[in-house]
């Protein structure tokens, strides 16, 4: 694995389980911090700051998105009707990159971004360059085949290989992804306790 790679799934290392759920990270093999002391290492007890600080972290990555990105959609959800986690979940949730991620048609996260910003992923039929932009209720999310035939062929193979959410419904043959609802905080698979990345931005 590239060390670009390895240092993505750092922070796997240090919870002891891959944040994407991925069967190849570090972690599955050496569930234990990096460095020369890792394995041998006795495992701190977390003070509730930290315990908070870890699962705003968590979230952070698995959506890989900046800290700033992070902060600007805590403060997005606080606002409107409805709870501040179940909205935070869901404008997470609902970014294009994380639509493509989590509909199969890319292998991870990373690879869904690059896919965007390269200019493969058309919403509704127009071409969307930018990977936090919020898919709606409804919203179709295509890979323009003709124009990126590996990008496409690369969709159809990841997406044998991933169990869709509910909310979502995905045509592989079409290599179409659509929102059919908006998630449920409960059922979206980002294993994050996000009322703790809640009481961490509201310390």
């Amino acid at each position: 694995m590239a060390t670009a790679s390895r240092a993505k799934h750092k922070l796997c290392r240090r919870i002891g389980q891959c944040i994407w759920g991925s069967p190849k990270c570090p972690s599955a093999k050496r569930p234990y911090p990096a460095g020369t002391h890792g394995k041998n290492a006795r495992k701190k007890k977390l003070s509730t700051y930290g315990e908070l600080l870890m699962e705003k972290q968590k979230l952070r990555m698995h959506y890989a998105i900046s800290e700033e990105q992070l902060r600007v959609t805590y403060r997005k959800a606080q606002k409107g009707i409805g709870k501040t986690d179940e909205r935070l979940a869901r404008f997470l949730e609902q970014r294009l990159d994380s639509v493509l991620f989590r509909g199969g048609f890319a292998p991870t996260i990373f690879a869904a971004k690059q896919s965007i910003s390269h200019g493969h992923i058309l919403v509704n039929g127009k071409k969307v360059n930018r990977s936090s932009f919020l898919v709606k209720e409804g919203f179709e999310v295509s890979i323009n085949a003709e124009k990126s035939p590996a990008i496409a062929e690369t969709a159809r193979t990841s997406a044998s290989n991933v169990t869709v959410p509910a909310y979502l419904q995905v045509d592989t043959e079409a290599l179409k992804i659509t929102l059919i609802r908006t998630p449920e905080i409960d059922e979206i698979p980002n294993g994050v306790k996000i009322i703790s990345v809640i009481e961490y931005y509201a310390r």
